[in-house]
C-alpha cells in the first residue's frame, strides 16, 4: 500500500471533488461559518446541481483543491474534508500509486532499458 503521506496530492488536484450536504455541514463547523457562507466561498456549482470544491493555481497538476497546502503538499482541512476524500480511493487503486509501481518497474525492466532510447 502507498503512503500517501509521500504524494505530492495526486487525488487533491482531480477537476471534481463533490461536496454533499453532509460535507458541507461538516466543512463550515469545521471552519466555523454558517453553511451558506461555506457553501458560498468555497464550492460553486457545476454539472447540473452538484456542489464542487473551488480550486487554486498549483505548480505541479495546473489546478488543485483550494484547501491543499500547495508548500507542505498537504490537506489543511484533513478532519473536515469531504466524504470523497475520506474513501478514497475506494475499491480500486489511486492512479499515482499505480503510476509509481509502473514507471519502477519499467525502470528496473532489462528488456525495456535496453530496447528504449532515454537521450
Amino acid at each position: 500500500m502507498y503512503n500517501c503521506k509521500k504524494c505530492p496530492g495526486y487525488c487533491c488536484s482531480y477537476p471534481i471533488i463533490n461536496v454533499t450536504g453532509r460535507d458541507l455541514t461538516r466543512l463550515a463547523k469545521h471552519l466555523g461559518l454558517t453553511e451558506k457562507e461555506c457553501e458560498k466561498k468555497h464550492t460553486h456549482a457545476k454539472y447540473g446541481r452538484k456542489r464542487i470544491m473551488r480550486r487554486k493555481a498549483d505548480e505541479h497538476y495546473g489546478r488543485i483543491c483550494k484547501f491543499f497546502d500547495t508548500t507542505e503538499r498537504r490537506c489543511t482541512i484533513y478532519e473536515g474534508r469531504p466524504a470523497i476524500c475520506r474513501e478514497f480511493p475506494g475499491k480500486g487503486n489511486c492512479g499515482y500509486y499505480d503510476f509509481l509501481k509502473f514507471e519502477r518497474a519499467a525502470q528496473n525492466d532489462p528488456k525495456w532499458v535496453a530496447t528504449t532510447n532515454h537521450d
